[in-house]
């Protein structure tokens, strides 16, 4: 591409970003703290104000509150799809973008669509959405943010599948917090505010502990804190001994831990706002015709979590490790390597500590950082 291409193609991103839809998330730390709620009362007042509002998909888990504040509101016809002999619901994006609304409210961000639906996530519907020119009002739960998938389960104990790209807030314009504390969250469950009074003793042993709400609150906190602080930061201009953060995870193909490493650089280069890469060498013992068909399904997984997580994949083949790593820092210019904690015995120490001390001496001399992540 020529240099008059790259312009040209700057300039349209320009255009298409200009025209593209504004787009609010209330975000909480779980079920019942009142998002969907959050957004009937501000669809209200701005309908009251002139604006062309419309709910796109709303979910009132037969709340008595939320289903009392559906009522006056204009609705889009959800489409009616069948699956495995019954018919379901989902939002119907193409009358959405036909009817061309002011605004559209879509509740539950981390859905994931009815097999054959036209995108397979609803944030992928809301997207489309924005890129039609209209403005999204929509809600998600701090469990369903990707790369925090590993600390939810760690607290929570669940293993939660619908989640959500972290670059999906990062594209909001407005990031909102519904905040409760514990107290309040746990007297709205017991007052039946949540669930159906048959759920309410299974979601007090289970989910909805004080310990679990608090630290779960703390993420959800921490991380409108964060998306305020990326904004501030990109709006205030940079001094000249401003360094230019580039990560770069290196990965094996223990899924289990290269998993983690790719979260946590996530949360990483969404902090700094920067590029970031997934790094896999493949050695002569992980060739194709080598390797295992259950470790390559995994590694094929882990670097799609990457890409939708925002990073771009580099893989490289080698013998030499170290050298591949050292290699791609320099072509990508990256400022700091993250590497998983490594779980070895005392045979694997001796045969590998002379690799990882080459990796720390050429690091150092190229002032690149190391992190190692637990």
């Amino acid at each position: 591409m020529t240099p008059n291409d790259q312009n040209a193609e700057r300039f349209l991103t320009l255009i298409r970003e200009s025209r593209r839809g504004k787009f609010k998330v209330y975000i909480g730390m779980s079920a019942g703290v009142g998002k969907s709620y959050r957004m009937l009362q501000e669809a209200h007042s701005l309908l009251r104000n002139g604006v062309d509002v419309k709910i796109g998909f709303i979910e009132t888990h037969k709340r008595a509150e939320t289903e009392a504040l559906v009522e006056g509101l204009p609705i889009v016809p959800r489409r009616k799809l069948f699956y495995k002999g019954r018919e379901l619901e989902e939002m119907d994006v193409q009358t959405i973008i036909n009817n061309h609304p002011e605004l559209v409210i879509v509740d539950e961000l981390a859905h994931t669509n009815i097999p054959g639906s036209k995108n397979e996530k609803r944030w992928q519907d809301v997207i489309e959405i924005l890129d039609a020119g209209i403005n999204v009002i929509s809600a998600v739960n701090i469990q369903h943010i990707e790369s925090l998938y590993d600390e939810v389960h760690d607290i929570t104990g669940i293993e939660v599948t619908e989640r959500v790209p972290d670059r999906i807030l990062q594209f909001a314009d407005e990031v909102v917090n519904i905040d409760l504390t514990a107290d309040e969250l746990i007297s709205r469950l017991k007052e039946g505010k949540i669930y159906a009074p048959a759920k309410v003793q299974t979601a007090l042993a289970n989910f909805f502990q004080a310990d679990k709400i608090l630290q779960l609150r703390e993420l959800a906190l921490k991380e409108v804190a964060g998306q305020v602080e990326r904004k501030v930061d990109l709006t205030m201009p940079l001094s000249g001994n401003f360094r230019h953060e580039r990560f770069m995870a290196s990965i094996s193909s223990n899924h289990e831990i290269a998993r983690r490493v790719i979260r946590k650089t996530a949360r990483l280069a969404s902090y700094y706002n920067s590029r970031w890469y997934v790094l896999y060498v493949q050695t002569p013992a992980e060739s194709p015709d080598r390797i295992r068909l259950d470790v390559q399904r995994h590694l094929i997984n882990n670097l799609k979590l990457a890409t939708e997580l925002g990073a771009e994949v580099v893989q490289a083949k080698g013998r030499n490790i170290v050298d591949c790593i050292m290699k791609e820092v320099e072509n990508h210019k990256v400022t700091t390597v993250c590497i998983g904690k490594p779980h070895l015995n005392l045979v694997q120490i001796i045969l590998r500590t002379n690799a990882f001390n080459r990796l720390l001496n050429k690091l150092s001399d190229s002032d690149v950082d190391l992190v190692i992540l637990s």
